[in-house]
């Protein structure tokens, strides 16, 4: 059973719930997976930006647990995973809106973990690296648009630092059933994560210099966002070929939906 909800409109999320306990009778697994992704310098992001990431990432995955949990209390436990992101454990330069609000779903879900245990619901957090699902092509981009675009489709889909969309879903569901707190994606975010915790000024001064390569703001025509896919023929297909293969079979292709 499919049913459409807006996660950015609360009354949605509610009843999506309840259609979905009316008609099935009960939840068993709640997967918190929406996300969305806008790519640009701070100075070329504002407020609203910073809003929707945190609407979606963090207050909708609230609103749907605050209206699941009691069920599954009465049915004697549940899962919840929530699927977080290396970004919600260390930050990236040109992703601000992205990462303070996955930063906030990742405290959130491992807040809630322990205390949830006591009803037999058990929270997974989990924090993918980079991932090939295709979904560059509806990202959102800020700043120097093309520019913006190169740097973040290539390393969407990065050969040996990515991750099959279909491999990362197994390991999920995997975890899931075991009841495990946390999952972390590919090698490379492991070992960012590490880094992070052992050596904090390392990362910081790495992130700095990762910075200056990154495109600088455009001025009044970077504040304007564009989808990836009005980008994406701009981009040498060598770079974004992996990427693009798994925008095909995840069915991730933009301009279908939009001229429909």
């Amino acid at each position: 059973m499919t049913i459409e909800c807006d996660l950015l409109d609360r009354a949605q999320v509610h009843a999506a719930v309840r259609t979905t306990i009316d008609r099935l009778g009960k939840i068993d697994v709640l997967i918190n997976n929406a996300g969305i992704i806008e790519v640009g310098p701070l100075e070329d992001m504002n407020r609203e930006d910073f809003d929707r990431a945190m609407q979606l990432h963090f207050w909708a995955p609230y609103e749907l647990i605050s209206e699941v949990v009691p069920e599954m209390r009465l049915w004697g436990g549940g899962r919840i995973v929530n699927i977080s992101s290396i970004g919600g454990k260390v930050a990236v330069p040109h992703l601000a809106p992205y990462a303070a609000s996955k930063f906030a779903l990742t405290g959130f879900s491992d807040a809630i973990r322990a205390e949830l245990a006591r009803d037999n619901i058990r929270v997974t957090t989990v924090a993918p690296g980079l991932m090939r699902t295709g979904s560059h092509v509806n990202a959102k981009f800020k700043g120097r648009h093309d520019a913006e675009f190169a740097w973040f489709s290539a390393g969407a889909g990065a050969p040996l630092i990515s991750m099959n969309a279909d491999r990362a879903a197994r390991k999920i569901l995997a975890a899931c059933r075991r009841g495990q707190p946390s999952l972390t994606l590919t090698f490379a975010a492991r070992g960012a994560i590490v880094g992070n915790a052992l050596f904090p000024n390392l990362i910081g001064y790495v992130m700095k210099i990762i910075n200056r390569f990154l495109p600088d703001s455009a001025g009044e025509s970077g504040r304007q966002s564009r989808a990836g896919w009005e980008l994406q023929r701009r981009t040498p297909e060598w770079m974004t070929r992996l990427a693009d293969r798994a925008t095909e079979l995840n069915n991730e292709d933009a301009t279908s939906s939009v001229n429909r």
